[in-house]
């Protein structure tokens, strides 16, 4: 019989409520509709009383490793450099090469950062955020208008908000789509939220990042259609060049490749609800052929449409 899933959220004194309530509404609450589901903690390596926002005190575990757990959330984190941090940044670095999975939401990014696990991944943070973020850390891709990245077991969420969309997601990965919708409707959001943070930002440049935005949320609706390229710099209103040169700023990827993961993302989610054949899957999804979607589940995920679905339907 497999076992619950060990999470750790680790907080100091500055934890945000909000960010800490998301990881507890996702990964503590017992669900049925997740089995085994996660046997979550809160902890902190910092010695004497946690204080939150709002002056409200936190008894929390006191721990001094990471070893007891598979999974490591940080619900935010403050922005500088601090010394009390080192034996957390540490234990971090060796929670991760012995196979640990770590979710960071909105500022929880930086603590990841310092640890230097970020360097050469796709990376967000709140849109406030963005400029110091990039300016620390100049080795790890920073992503503007997306909801959250996830590469190589190291997740990070924008906006506070988003922190629930990474979560869906990890939940999706964890136990499938059916569980992943299951607990979206329990929490009153989507499964898959359109968009991305550049529709919260400042207002400068909003009539570029809006169609920039819209023109990706038309893709998303579209998926399996033959979208060309050339359709998306019209919608976008910009010329190929600045297209271009903005998908590859937001996104580390061309629109070719964005396109593709998408589609992917897609037929995963039919492979888990649908009964549809391969070739079915491939059609609706718009790899147009099961060869193709074979070549990027091989390319992504290391399995094949059919070993997706036996593990996940």
């Amino acid at each position: 019989m497999k076992q619950p899933v060990k999470v750790a959220v680790v907080v100091n004194s500055e934890v945000s409520l909000f960010e800490l309530g998301c990881a507890l509404e996702l990964f503590a609450l017992p669900r049925a509709e997740l089995q085994p589901g996660y046997a979550t903690e809160v902890i902190t390596f910092n010695r004497g009383n946690i204080i939150a926002t709002g002056g409200i005190g936190l008894a929390v575990k006191q721990v001094e490793s990471l070893a007891d757990y598979e999974t490591l959330i940080i619900p935010g984190w403050h922005t500088e450099q601090k010394d009390s941090d080192r034996p957390l940044i540490a234990a971090i670095v060796q929670f991760y090469k012995k196979g640990g999975r770590i979710l960071s939401f909105c500022s929880g990014s930086f603590l990841l950062a310092e640890t230097g696990l970020l360097n050469g991944l796709d990376v967000t943070t709140h849109w406030r955020y963005a400029d110091r973020f990039k300016q620390r850390f100049p080795r790890v891709n920073y992503v503007d208008h997306v909801l959250y990245t996830y590469q190589q077991r190291i997740g990070c969420s924008a906006g506070s908000a988003a922190a629930l969309d990474l979560g869906l997601e990890i939940i999706r990965q964890d136990f499938g789509a059916e569980a992943g919708n299951r607990v979206a409707r329990r929490l009153v959001v989507a499964l898959h939220r359109k968009g991305g943070q550049s529709q919260f930002v400042d207002i400068s440049s909003v009539i570029q990042k809006n169609a920039f935005s819209q023109t990706l949320d038309w893709a998303l609706e579209h998926l399996p259609e033959d979208i060309a390229i050339a359709d998306l710099v019209k919608k976008a209103h910009m010329s190929r060049r600045t297209f271009d040169r903005h998908f590859r700023r937001s996104f580390n990827m061309s629109a070719k490749q964005w396109l593709s993961r998408e589609r992917l993302k897609l037929a995963q989610q039919l492979l888990e609800k649908e009964n549809d054949s391969i070739e079915q899957v491939a059609i609706k999804s718009g790899f147009e052929r099961a060869m193709n979607m074979r070549h990027y589940f091989r390319q992504y995920l290391g399995i094949s449409p059919s070993q997706y679905r036996h593990q996940f339907q």
